[in-house]
């Protein structure tokens, strides 16, 4: 049985949105989302924890959906928009999520604060008001060694609770 055939020009021209900027980039077939966006484009806050789709620390937003960046190519976000920790705040201030963490003391290693982040934010956008059930379903594929857990989910509850009062929700 003859060995399979491999290219040896293993390069893929990828085009897509990363935090509201357009991105292009000749990447290797085989990087991940996660890889991409800490080594191509030194968005160093999508962590990489496990590298296996367990831990949830690399967790960004594809297209509106909370997705793991470590178990996806980046070649499958062509065409597609990417939210990264860098992308939450407007540049001048935090975003109400991140201020409630902040005041929640709903952080304290800060490994997995990034996907935490990220995967509230993909609930709120999907359902301003979430309850407290909604929040833990929303984050239930990210581990938190610290335990944060409470202080995380009551951090998401108030500051869906401040953006609705704002018109944000």
């Amino acid at each position: 049985m003859d060995a399979p055939e491999h290219s040896h020009n293993n390069k893929k021209h990828i085009a897509l949105t990363v935090n509201g900027e357009k991105v292009e980039a000749d990447i290797d077939a085989r990087m991940t989302l996660a890889e991409f966006l800490r080594e191509g484009l030194d968005l160093t806050g999508t962590k990489v924890g496990c590298n296996r789709g367990e831990c949830g620390s690399c967790t960004v937003i594809l297209d509106g959906v909370a997705v793991y960046s470590c178990t996806m190519l980046a070649v499958e976000a062509e065409g597609k928009e990417v939210l990264t920790i860098e992308g939450m705040g407007d540049g001048k201030a935090l975003h109400p999520l991140q201020q409630a963490f902040i005041e929640h003391d709903a952080l304290q290693c800060g490994y997995c604060t990034p996907g935490m982040l990220l995967s509230i934010v993909a609930l709120l956008q999907q359902n301003p008001q979430p309850t407290y059930d909604d929040v833990r379903r929303a984050i239930d594929g990210n581990l938190c060694r610290c335990g944060s857990y409470l202080n995380i989910i009551d951090a998401a509850l108030d500051a869906s609770a401040k953006m609705a009062r704002k018109g944000r929700g």
